[in-house]
């Protein structure tokens, strides 16, 4: 009975992975909706009732599967491997862009996905979403931090990523050149921000102390 029911979960996951994307392309005629099931459904010829019953759960579980699938996409083709030899920001500023790339032609969906995970009754769930998505680019960038900075690291990028987007939806630059650009300057910030933080948190002896100078000149060492 157990494996029957994990054989029924898997189908039922395979089968919210593939409609996603297909949910997402349409999203600009028939938005997160049960009508954008039924068109992904018979896009990929999968029974309409099956698929209305994988996404039962509403808009968030639809968005949440094809956000998923972005994660998914962007960490098969951007491994920690293949980004151990850039620098950190480089390594964070291509994934972002890969996903940016990926979502390309897909505004419309990106902004009434934004607007329905914006709603209060949302806010927990996009929130996990968004950590989920922050967490993974961290990790396929090297990251391994397990006390304050592996939360506050995570934080600042969900930060970065959603405002980016909102910048990407609106961007009629060519080649998003905008967007691109906003990215860098919030990415040069964070690193930024991390050299001072990590400044102001070495232990005291480490630091620079004006007093200890001043006494080093005055009685210097024998």
């Amino acid at each position: 009975m157990d494996t029957v029911m994990a054989h029924d979960e898997e189908t039922l996951d395979g089968l919210r992975a593939r409609l996603a994307p297909l949910i997402a392309a349409n999203a600009a005629f028939d938005g997160w909706s049960k009508a954008g099931v039924r068109t992904a459904a018979r896009a990929a010829g999968i029974d309409e009732d099956v698929a209305l019953y994988a996404f039962s759960g509403g808009q968030m579980d639809m968005i949440d599967v094809w956000i998923a699938s972005v994660d998914a996409a962007m960490a098969a083709a951007l491994p920690a491997q293949r980004l151990s030899e850039m620098k950190v920001r480089e390594r964070i500023g291509a994934l972002v862009r890969f996903r940016l790339e990926a979502m390309n032609g897909l505004e419309e969906a990106v902004r009434s996905a934004l607007a329905i995970m914006a709603m209060p009754n949302h806010a927990a769930r996009s929130l996990r979403i968004g950590w989920r998505s922050a967490d993974l680019m961290w990790r396929q960038a090297g990251d391994n931090a397990t006390d304050f900075n592996h939360y506050s690291k995570r934080t600042l990028l969900a930060g970065i990523y959603t405002a980016t987007l909102a910048v990407f939806i609106d961007d009629a630059s060519e080649g998003k050149a905008d967007t691109h650009a906003f990215l860098d300057r919030r990415i040069n910030g964070v690193m930024r921000f991390q050299k001072a933080k990590a400044r102001l948190l070495r232990p005291a002896d480490e630091r620079f102390s004006i007093a200890r100078f001043l006494g080093r000149l005055r009685y210097p060492a024998g």
